[in-house]
Protein backbone atom coordinates (compact mmCIF):
# COMPACT_ATOMS: atom_id res chain seq x y z
CA UNK A 1 0.00 0.00 0.00
CA UNK A 2 2.97 2.69 1.22
CA UNK A 3 4.18 1.76 -2.70
CA UNK A 4 0.47 2.60 -4.06
CA UNK A 5 0.67 6.13 -2.28
CA UNK A 6 3.72 7.47 -2.96
CA UNK A 7 2.90 6.36 -7.32
CA UNK A 8 -0.85 8.32 -6.51
CA UNK A 9 2.15 10.65 -4.66
CA UNK A 10 4.15 10.82 -8.02
CA UNK A 11 1.28 10.98 -10.87
CA UNK A 12 -0.23 13.75 -8.99
CA UNK A 13 3.00 15.82 -9.13
CA UNK A 14 3.55 15.24 -12.29
CA UNK A 15 -0.45 16.08 -13.50
CA UNK A 16 -0.17 19.19 -11.55
CA UNK A 17 2.86 20.71 -13.26
CA UNK A 18 1.51 19.24 -16.93
CA UNK A 19 -1.29 21.58 -16.04
CA UNK A 20 1.04 24.62 -14.93
CA UNK A 21 -0.57 24.40 -11.20
CA UNK A 22 1.65 25.28 -8.28
CA UNK A 23 1.59 23.20 -5.15
CA UNK A 24 0.12 26.90 -3.65
CA UNK A 25 -2.47 27.28 -6.41
CA UNK A 26 -3.63 24.13 -5.70
CA UNK A 27 -3.96 23.66 -2.17
CA UNK A 28 -5.59 27.47 -2.31
CA UNK A 29 -8.58 26.11 -4.37
CA UNK A 30 -8.71 22.36 -3.05
CA UNK A 31 -8.66 24.20 0.37
CA UNK A 32 -6.46 22.41 2.25
CA UNK A 33 -2.70 23.76 3.74
CA UNK A 34 -0.09 23.92 1.01
CA UNK A 35 2.03 21.72 3.29
CA UNK A 36 -0.45 18.83 2.71
CA UNK A 37 -0.11 18.92 -0.76
CA UNK A 38 3.47 18.49 -0.64
CA UNK A 39 3.34 15.50 1.72
CA UNK A 40 0.42 13.93 -0.55
CA UNK A 41 2.86 14.26 -3.21
CA UNK A 42 5.62 12.51 -1.74
CA UNK A 43 3.46 9.78 -0.84
CA UNK A 44 3.60 10.79 3.01
CA UNK A 45 0.05 10.66 3.50
CA UNK A 46 -2.68 8.36 2.13
CA UNK A 47 -5.56 11.20 1.03
CA UNK A 48 -8.93 10.70 1.64
CA UNK A 49 -11.39 10.19 -1.10
CA UNK A 50 -12.91 13.69 -0.95
CA UNK A 51 -9.74 15.23 -1.59
CA UNK A 52 -8.78 12.65 -4.35
CA UNK A 53 -12.15 14.17 -6.20
CA UNK A 54 -11.37 17.90 -4.82
CA UNK A 55 -7.88 17.64 -6.80
CA UNK A 56 -9.06 15.73 -10.05
CA UNK A 57 -11.73 18.76 -10.26
CA UNK A 58 -9.44 21.23 -9.56
CA UNK A 59 -7.20 20.22 -12.19
CA UNK A 60 -9.41 20.12 -14.74
CA UNK A 61 -9.01 15.59 -14.72
CA UNK A 62 -10.94 12.54 -13.98
CA UNK A 63 -10.11 11.21 -10.07
CA UNK A 64 -9.49 7.87 -12.00
CA UNK A 65 -6.29 9.61 -13.78
CA UNK A 66 -4.97 10.42 -10.41
CA UNK A 67 -4.81 6.60 -9.73
CA UNK A 68 -3.42 5.77 -13.74
CA UNK A 69 0.48 4.81 -12.74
Amino acid sequence: MEKDVRAFGKNLRLIRKEKGITQEQLAFDVGVELRQIGRIERGEINTGINSVFKIAKVLGVEPKELFDF
